[in-house]
This record gives C-alpha cells, structure tokens and sequence, in this order.
C-alpha cells in the first residue's frame, strides 16, 4: 500500500507540474485568472492523471488486502491520549458546545439583523458547515462529540431518571426498518435547499429560527425512537459528518463485542468490528476501549451493508455541492433564461435544478453500475454493485468541499475574529478583536484555482484505489475485479474534467 501511494503521488505531480505557471496574473476574485495555457490542458491532464493512477493501481494491488489488519496506533497508551477521553474534559468540551449553540441562536433573534454583523450566519454557514467538515474528515468524528442536540437531550434524560433510574426519556418505538436513513436524506435535502436556494438563508433571525425548527425535529426523533438510532438514522448532519470521518485518520473501536451485544443499534459490522459506535466506546471498559490513528481513508472500506437509502444520501452529499458550484457557471444562466418563460420564477428554477441533480447523478450512478455488473463476467445484480461502491464516492464528495469552499472559508472566515469580540453587533469589544478587517489577499483566484486541480486529482486517485479495493473483495477474482473497473474508470475520468470545469468558470479566464 505504501509504494502505491508513493507512486501515484508521483504520477500525480508529474502531471500537474507539467501545468504549473511560473507567474500569476491576477489577484483576488474582482479578477480573473489567466491560465497560461487553454483550460483543456488542465481538465485533460487531470482526467489522464486519474486514468494513470489506475494503472498503476492495477499493477501493484493484485490481491485482497486484509482490510482490518492495517496500521493502528492507540493512543490511550498514553497519559495525554488518556486525558482526550477523561469524562471531566469531555463534558467541558460538551457543554461549552452546547453554550455556543444556544449564543448562537440568541444572536440570531436579537442581535443586528445586518450578516455581517451578526454571529449567526458566520458561525452556522462557515465555520460549522464548511469548517467542521474539513475537521471531520481530516480529523474525525468531532460532531459525534460536541453535536448539542445529542448532548442536551442526554442531560433531559438525566434530570428525568432522577427519580427512577430505570426511567427513560425515550419511548423506544421500533424504528421500521424499511425506513433506512430517509428520514436523514429528506432532512439533508432540505438544508441543501436552504444554502442554496433559499433567500433568506444569511439573514440571522431565520437562521435561529431554522435551528430551533431542526432541533426540534432531532428531539422529537431520539424521544420516539431513542437518541442513539435517531443519530444513526434521521439526524441529517451526524449522517453526513460521519461519513467524512470515515475518511479521516482516527477512530474510536471497541474490542470486546460483549459491549456491543448491549448497543441499540447493532453496530457491529460483518466482520465483527466495532469502530465508530460513541455508544459502546461510552458503556466500554478501559481495558476494551481503543482511539486509533489509522491510515487516510481506510473507514471507507468497512466490510459492512450498505441500504439503498444510504446510496441516496451519498449520491445526495455529492450532487448537492456540485449543483452549487454548477450555479455559478454560465451554462447554468444559460438553463435558467430559457426555463424562465415556463417557470417565471427564479426560485423555482432552482430548486428544480437542486432537485434533478441528484436523480441526475443517481441515473448516470447506477448506469455505471449496470455496465461494471455486465463487463465483471460475474453478472451481480445492479443494486447490490451500486451499494457495495457507494463510500469510494465519498472521496471525490469530499474533495469537491474543499476545492469549493477553500476560499470562502479563508476569507469569509475571518469575520469570527471580531464577531468573537461583538456576536450580537452591539459594539461591544470583549477580546479587542472587534476591528479586525477582513484580509482578501489571503488567498487569490490563483491559489484557488491550483488548490482546487490538486484536490480534485487527488481525491479521484483516492476513489479509483478504494473502488478497486472494494472489487476485489466483491468480485474475489483478479481479473473480473479489474475488468468491472473499466466503466468506475470512466465514471471517474470524466467527473473528474467536468467537476474542474465547473470549478474554473468563476475562477479562471479561458483560453
């Protein structure tokens, strides 16, 4: 796996360094970029890096990793490892969660009714959507940890076994299992909606009130069917963040399954590991108790069964920030002024678009899938190939975040520093940080622009290698896994030329 990793890291930066200008030409986003050369060099080298980085994986990955057997490093051997999980400093961090939750939310009602000024849409909009998604991933599970909801509700339950510790706050309703995680897929879709359609989504009031709205939903959830698979099934963001942590370099595990024999959510996967469950790690003794760093990625390759509704939310993760990035395209003017005499609505536009992209996705998605069942010789049906290959989407998800938002959360992430000093626009100064002006030379079109070829190559490197992974252990022959690759291939290439040219449009002067 390392000389993998070594040689396509090479390959990659053989390739984008053929395209690497040695001068740039503007700066900031009042400008443009000029590209040194046409944009099809870079969207075409970008999609033969992907391409080459499948060979290379074909040649050096031939057998079926042991996928539970790779490196682990716990870090509660040690004394600081052991403080990260210390009931004291977990509570802190929780209730000072909780805390900023509910600041959050009195600003919103009360505060200066200007964005800008106000702490709300800063803190929901860019240093808790974009920024902890980039924590989760890069991190872990961090709103596994500090999610308010979660916590507020745990302490309601606490004040009400005060008098029977055999109560509960929960009415434990069956969760019917057709459901699957739809509940969580319709919530996500809704906030989909309000980031990019919605007009008023900066104005901070609306945004306390869709907090308070959405907790509400949360809390009625746990209290029919428990806290815990509510978490695991209808809460839209612990859906979303968990599945980017399984992309990052820690996780909680559980080595003793007499643990999870008591969890209500049946966490344990084929292989009988218990990775990721807060539930167990909390009830687990310290002698059974693990917080590992792993390699990158390796979460994504869980021998576990994925629901169709799963699928959904994946396909749903990914074509909802790609439709945002697409808005911002001229093709995009292009759609909307010629819907615009049927659909005399811009809004409305929208949120069509909003809604055929991810049925889009989801068609070319299982098309795909159709052809790797035909071409693997195998003949597996298309529903359980579509399931088994979902999660290697997940780095291109994740990668098409962070080339998306880079600069907004660089620039626009700034104004927490006097928002931390003024949260309501009162005029206070409580830290001295009230003045800060916003420094738009942090980061220029240029420095977007390259940011966003790298993570955009690398993440499909990423996916092509855990696709592979994934045919190997689906198909458990050589060659019909690498034929069935042939189509992912494809689907991979070209995502990956038209996610950048999407990208390029508001960033970069075609030429």
């Amino acid at each position: 796996m390392g000389r993998l990793v070594r040689v396509a890291l090479v390959a990659a930066g053989c390739a984008l360094g053929v395209v690497i200008p040695g001068q740039a030409y503007a700066h900031g986003f009042g400008e443009r970029y000029d590209l040194p050369v046409p944009l099809w060099l870079y969207v075409g080298g970008a999609g033969a890096t992907v391409a080459l980085s499948f060979v290379v994986i074909g040649l050096f990955v031939r057998g079926t990793p042991r996928l539970n057997d790779y490196p682990r490093l716990n870090l509660l051997r040690w004394r600081a490892g052991r403080v990260l999980v210390h009931p004291a400093v977990v509570q802190s961090i929780k209730t000072a969660s909780v805390a900023l939750f509910g600041l959050v939310i009195v600003a919103g009602l009360i505060g200066d009714t200007t964005p800008v000024l106000n702490l709300a849409p800063t803190m929901v909009w860019v240093v808790w959507w974009v920024g902890l998604a980039y924590v989760c991933a890069l991190v872990g599970d961090v709103w596994a940890l500090i999610n308010p909801l979660k916590t507020i509700f745990e302490w309601a339950d606490r004040l009400y076994r005060l008098g029977d510790v055999k109560a509960e706050l929960s009415f434990r309703c069956r969760y019917p299992d057709q459901l699957g995680v739809w509940p969580g897929v319709l919530l996500f879709l809704v906030f989909a909606w309000v980031e990019i359609v919605y007009g008023e989504s900066a104005i901070p009031s609306r945004i306390a009130q869709l907090m308070v709205a959405y907790s509400l939903i949360t809390w009625g959830g746990m209290l029919l069917f428990g806290k815990d698979e509510w978490l695991r099934r209808g809460e839209a963001f612990s859906l979303a963040f968990g599945l980017l942590a399984r992309f990052a370099p820690t996780e909680v595990r559980v080595v003793s399954l007499r643990v999870c024999r008591r969890c209500p959510v049946q966490c344990a996967d084929r292989e009988r590991q218990c990775i990721g469950c807060g539930d167990c790690f909390g009830r687990a003794s310290a002698a059974d108790r693990e917080l590992n760093l792993r390699p990158f990625s390796v979460g994504l390759l869980r021998n576990e069964a994925v629901s169709s509704s799963m699928l959904a939310f994946v396909v749903l993760l990914l074509s909802t920030v790609t439709f945002d990035g697409f808005t911002a395209t001229p093709l995009w003017g292009d759609v909307q002024v010629s819907l615009y005499d049927v659909i005399s609505n811009s809004t409305n536009i929208k949120t069509l678009g909003l809604i055929a992209f991810p049925l889009v996705f989801m068609a070319v998605y299982l098309a795909f899938s159709m052809f790797m069942a035909a071409v693997s010789g195998k003949s597996p049906p298309v529903g359980d190939v579509a399931r088994a290959f979902v999660y290697s989407l997940v780095p291109i998800a994740l990668a098409y975040h962070l080339a998306h938002f880079f600069s907004f959360l660089l620039i626009q992430g700034q104004l927490i520093i006097p928002l931390s000093s003024d949260p309501f626009g009162y005029g206070w100064d409580l830290f001295g940080t009230a003045g800060y002006r916003i420094n738009i030379g942090i980061v220029d079109a240029r420095l977007a622009w390259f940011t966003a070829v790298g993570a955009i190559v690398m993440g499909h490197i990423i996916a092509v290698y855990l696709a592979h992974v994934i045919s190997l252990r689906t198909m458990n022959e050589g060659r019909a896994a690498l034929r069935s690759q042939y189509p992912m291939l494809a689907l991979m290439v070209g995502y990956t030329m038209v996610s950048l040219w999407i990208l390029a449009q508001p960033i970069v002067a075609e030429t």
